[in-house]
């Protein structure tokens, strides 16, 4: 689809089904995105998309979390170069295939190639299936001072493809009341997915699953870059 057809909500769907994966903000990063113009950008030709009008047809940062509650078969996270992006069901299992191969979580932090703080965040995810952002840090007992630790093991978790991002939530007052901004809301790569995903990553080479990808990253950018191809293809 030409990426100047994309006009709303629908034909932003139809995009990235086709593409397989794309950045999620207004930049492409020289790989590809969607949407290529930040939030206070004119867009490069005429369009109805406008960032952070809050219309759930024509703003695509609502449709970050409107792609979460309709469907089944995209996810959305920071997963590329550490920002955000999408990945569909069909490539799920390359990512998968280059970011963990068929390590288990303990077996990666074990190498160390996983962090403490992370493990703390994994952990605590894994025991209570979905939380949002706020209820993480509380609950794997991040304090005032290590927010920076407790933001770097959430995207760490995210670019190696064992968390993602699965909606949104308000926090609660004593009273049951709504108040203050969203959380993310996260969950495991497995809870989000299932099964069937990783049996297909289990099946895949880490080279195929790479030359897939790069393949069709010059399918969707012929100008991309080889470094910059590789350094968002494995994170």
């Amino acid at each position: 689809m030409d990426k100047r057809q994309v006009k709303c909500y629908g034909d932003f769907v139809d995009a990235l089904l086709e593409s397989g994966f794309s950045m999620g903000g207004g930049n492409d990063e020289g790989i590809y995105g969607i949407i290529t113009w930040s939030w206070n950008e004119e867009p490069p030709y005429e369009t109805p998309v406008k960032w952070h009008t809050e219309n759930l047809e024509t703003d695509p940062w609502e449709w970050r979390m409107r792609v979460l509650d309709e469907r089944n078969d995209v996810a959305y996270g920071k997963v590329f170069l550490k920002k955000s992006g999408y990945i569909t069901r069909k490539w799920a299992p390359h990512f998968i295939a280059v970011r963990r191969g068929n390590m288990s979580f303990d077996e990666m932090y074990q190498e160390g190639t996983i962090s403490n703080y992370a493990k703390r965040i994994y952990n605590t995810v894994s025991e209570h299936g979905t939380l949002p952002s706020h209820a993480i840090k509380a609950l794997a007992g991040f304090g005032k001072e290590e927010k920076s630790q407790f933001d770097r093991g959430l995207v760490e978790l995210q670019m190696k493809m064992f968390l993602t991002t699965s909606g949104r939530q308000q926090k609660l007052s004593q009273k049951g009341e709504e108040y203050g901004w969203s959380s993310a809301v996260f969950c495991t790569t497995e809870n989000f997915w299932g099964e069937e995903v990783f049996v297909e990553a289990a099946k895949l080479e880490k080279e195929v699953a790479v030359a897939e990808i790069c393949e069709q990253i010059l399918l969707l950018n012929p100008n991309a870059q080889a470094k910059n191809i590789m350094k968002f293809i494995k994170g």
